[in-house]
């Protein structure tokens, strides 16, 4: 496997950037975010999946020693509670407006800076099938523009052995791949590319890729649970997933519940305030909730729809 393509802080300008991302389909920003401010989130974390029973008992909470015992992954009830209360924490969405981590996507996208409301917290148990990512573009599941960049950060340094992501170089290039089925996954050697590249990232890099960019994570072999986040950013000029702005599942998260707690109004429905162009629209979404081929996809339009009419309402007139 070859090394990151990375470039220093001190490097960063729009055309560095860009020429790495035009080329590679990624760049891995090394040293850029002040760790202190990471370290406060992954306390916060921490707490919570101590609280919960998923560090190993006796041990020290902020060496993140797993419980076989707990281990869990995104369809898990058990995984869904405690994820529901890593998204409520206001310092979890105020991580990607750090004005830090804004400059530097401005650089890719211009000054009009959509940020995604519902970043991802990747909480990955060791030695745990059920919850290894495996090779996949992002645009697959947030479709919208094509134009649209994942960050990627773990909140502690990840060696190898931890499950740190790596890349497949240049895969930006050849469209959205098949997928297995309904999975997202592309099947194991047929991706198309130019080779993986991996390796450590440490606390304060940023590893920052397009949304054809196939990726996937290493298997964490460590003892250790491994926390990151996702982070997305686009251009508001540019055609905006409404999926991306609401909740879709049928479940029970809402940004009100989300919100409930939050000490302060500033970064809660930030988005609304933009002039966003929604494809599917409105009008699209109606067509879609009556005529989609499955019936899950006719009720999740639905969902889409409704939440969009609610939430939204300077779009939705």
């Amino acid at each position: 496997m070859k090394p990151f393509h990375e470039i220093d802080r001190t490097s960063l300008d729009s055309t560095s950037l860009r020429e790495q991302i035009d080329a590679y389909g990624y760049v891995l920003v090394r040293n850029l975010l002040p760790q202190e401010i990471l370290q406060v989130l992954s306390r916060e974390i921490i707490s919570i999946l101590h609280t919960a029973g998923w560090l190993l008992p006796g041990s020290n909470p902020s060496d993140r020693i797993a419980n076989p015992n707990a281990a869990c992954a995104d369809d898990d009830p058990a995984y869904k509670d405690v994820y529901d209360q890593v998204f409520s924490l206001p310092s979890f969405h105020a991580l990607p407006h750090l004005p830090l981590m804004q400059r530097v996507m401005k650089q890719l996208v211009g000054e009009e800076l959509l940020i995604h409301p519902k970043s991802a917290a990747r909480l990955i148990f060791p030695n745990f099938g059920p919850g290894i990512i495996h090779a996949h573009q992002d645009h697959t599941a947030v479709a919208g523009d094509t134009e649209t960049f994942t960050a990627w950060l773990p909140l502690h340094d990840c060696p190898p052995d931890l499950g740190p992501l790596r890349i497949l170089e240049g895969s930006h290039r050849y469209g959205l791949q098949p997928t297995a089925g309904r999975t997202g996954y592309i099947t194991p050697g047929t991706e198309r590319g130019s080779g993986w590249a991996g390796g450590a990232i440490h606390c304060g890099d940023l590893l920052i890729f397009h949304s054809l960019t196939v990726h996937e994570a290493a298997p964490n072999r460590s003892s250790q649970l491994r926390v990151s986040l996702d982070c997305r950013f686009q251009s508001y000029l540019r055609p905006v997933n409404p999926g991306v702005l609401v909740f879709t599942g049928s479940g029970r998260r809402s940004w009100e519940r989300t919100y409930s707690l939050w000490p302060t109004d500033d970064l809660k429905y930030y988005w609304r305030s933009l002039p966003l162009e929604l494809r599917p629209s409105l009008k699209e979404l109606s067509e879609l909730a009556r005529n989609s081929e499955r019936p899950e996809m006719r009720e999740r339009y639905a969902r889409m729809l409704t939440r969009i009419e609610a939430e939204m309402p300077l779009i939705a007139t």
